[in-house]
């Protein structure tokens, strides 16, 4: 029998007293903008990824300054290298005049407090496409994490504001940490890909920047879907290392484990809303089966709710607009 006194639709009468109770706000400022780049003038866009393109600098400078009217202030970049630069150790990831160096100056000199994170990786960069060096068909920890620090260091020089590790190499964190300190950078930021697992979920990516694995997959590397106890243990050591930010990748199927580390630490938590997550909303929407303004609003709340103090969203630009009002 229902209690007259015990009615909770009275706080949810009208907008203004839903506000008044409301838990979880989203804005803006909690937005990274993930952009792809290559080396040519043309904008080539992304068949599996509707609205998303590789971008030259021209194309890149537009989209950022079309991004920070918007209120989203933050974009990491992500290389698509050609392949005759592509070789099984990776070298072409820290060369200090490669794609990815040169965009970040020239970005800093145009938008100088625009904040720039950049991966650390070197599936773009190898032949292999594998996040680390491949010998024998292993991929070999300890050899990957000095081309790592090599390569945080070429993006650091660089302007790089957050250094964004997302190989999943043991170790790499502290290691890159140290080599940032030892020259003079010790105010460069790393966000570790903490809990980053082996999803079915990145295909998109991997088609964008050419970068899927030539052989096996990253099973050895990346976490197991299954595990959320490892991620507590990852987390445990990145923030031993110094990492400043904790990363759970993919988001929408991981809200558990965002909310775990959120309990966890007193670090700041990122979460990746990565490309099939984006490519899944885009499709239903466009079969008109799902209202694309209110799923992508929904889906980052929900991200936030969870614990995410950063959200990485191929969103942002369209979620700060509809923010706007």
């Amino acid at each position: 029998m229902l209690d007259e006194r015990m009615r909770p639709r009275r706080n949810r009468k009208n907008e203004v007293i839903r506000s008044w109770h409301r838990e979880t706000w989203l804005a803006p400022q909690h937005f990274v903008y993930p952009v792809f780049v290559h080396d040519r003038a043309a904008v080539e866009p992304i068949k599996s990824m509707p609205g998303q393109s590789r971008m030259g600098l021209e194309a890149l400078k537009k989209e950022v300054e079309g991004a920070m009217s918007e209120g989203v202030k933050s974009i990491v970049l992500f290389p698509a290298i050609d392949d005759k630069l592509k070789t099984s150790d990776g070298k072409e990831s820290y060369n200090s005049a490669g794609l990815v160096p040169r965009f970040i100056r020239a970005l800093k000199k145009e938008f100088p407090e625009l904040v720039i994170c950049t991966d650390v990786a070197l599936d773009p960069y190898s032949s292999d496409g594998h996040d680390g060096i491949v010998r024998d068909g292993r991929i070999l920890n300890d050899e990957t994490v000095e081309v790592l620090c090599m390569q945080a260091l070429a993006q650091a020089d660089a302007g790089a504001d957050v250094i964004a590790p997302s190989d999943m190499m043991d170790g790499r964190i502290g290691a890159i940490r140290d080599a940032l300190d030892e020259h003079g950078y010790s105010e460069v930021s790393i966000l570790s890909y903490t809990a980053k697992y082996a999803s079915a979920f990145y295909g998109p990516f991997r088609d964008a920047l050419d970068s899927a694995p030539k052989f096996g997959d990253k099973k050895t590397y990346q976490m197991d879907p299954a595990n959320a106890r490892e991620a507590k243990r990852e987390a445990e050591l990145d923030e031993a290392e110094g990492a400043d930010i904790l990363m759970v990748k993919p988001a929408g199927a991981y809200l558990d484990i965002i909310r775990d580390l959120r309990e966890e630490s007193s670090l700041p938590i990122a979460a990746y809303q990565v490309s099939g997550e984006y490519a899944m909303i885009k499709a239903a929407c466009q079969n008109g089966w799902l209202d694309e303004d209110r799923v992508v609003l929904e889906s980052l709340t929900a991200i936030r709710r969870a614990g995410a103090d950063v959200i990485f969203t191929y969103f942002a630009r369209q979620a700060a607009r509809l923010l706007r009002g």
